[in-house]
């Protein structure tokens, strides 16, 4: 069983889409994802919106960016700008907001990575000095991309679209992972988060009040989506890890591997 622990919306996409590839797999989310909601963050959600034409390309760094800076959309997207995406999901969220793939900067589908770090030589071909660039994202994060555009010449602001935090689980949720607990040769973890990663020892312990962590931890089997996720996992003590994309057809592909090798 693969359990995907991606924020819940995104999570339930994902299995679906296991499943239809053959996979059997559960969601368990490990990071929790709130709308912008206060009366500040609405208003600069806003002012957003109406400085979009001004703006050469909108960077998006997750679906849940898409999701949380559509919510408030006041104008059709302007046509002369760019919306930046670090990998495939962002870009399908985008496509699904009735953006032309045209419009959208991501990193080449043969990139070994999807992330910001792949995605900087496709911006980096065009001249940004005194361009506009806005950045949707959670709260904090990191800011190499950003660093690149400022070096560039480009004048970046960000705005805030959702927030990050631990998970609320629903009961079957937490009975997937009591599962999981009890049964660490049958479980594989597709972890896309070093911060979800972070909450997994917390609900183990509240859920699983006598889990003896460091014996579990050290026969619990993953997936990682980035080398960056790999070592924070390898950092909480797990040993039986493998790094992957994060698109569907290397998830699909790791885990078949990882469970004829186990």
């Amino acid at each position: 069983m693969l359990l995907v622990t991606r924020p819940r919306e995104q999570a339930q996409e994902w299995v679906a889409r296991l499943l239809e590839a053959g996979v059997q797999a559960c969601a368990v989310p490990l990071l929790g994802i709130e709308a912008a909601t206060t009366e500040a963050e609405r208003e600069a959600l806003r002012q957003a919106w109406a400085q979009l034409p001004a703006c050469r390309a909108v960077m998006f760094v997750s679906p849940n960016a898409v999701s949380g800076f559509f919510a408030s959309a006041r104008a059709p997207w302007p046509t002369h700008t760019w919306a930046v995406a670090p990998g495939p999901g962002t870009a399908a969220a985008l496509v699904a907001q009735g953006l032309a793939p045209a419009q959208i900067v991501q990193p080449p589908a043969d990139a070994q990575q999807f992330d910001s770090e792949s995605l900087w030589p496709e911006l980096a071909r065009h001249d940004w000095v005194g361009q506009a660039v806005l950045v949707v994202r959670g709260e904090g994060g990191r800011d190499w991309l950003i660093q690149r555009w400022q070096e560039a010449g480009a004048r970046v602001h960000t705005v805030v679209a959702y927030r990050r935090g631990a998970p609320v689980l629903l009961e079957e949720e937490s009975q997937r992972l009591r599962w999981a607990v009890a049964h660490p040769q049958r479980a594989w973890w597709l972890w896309s988060s070093s911060e979800a990663l972070e909450h997994l020892a917390p609900l183990v312990r509240s859920q699983v009040p006598d889990c003896n962590w460091p014996a579990w931890v050290s026969q619990a089997q993953g997936l990682a989506t980035h080398p960056r996720i790999l070592e924070q996992a390898q950092s909480l003590g797990f040993a039986k890890v493998r790094a992957c994309r994060a698109d569907l057809a290397s998830v699909v592909a790791a885990y078949n591997q990882q469970h004829r090798d186990a």
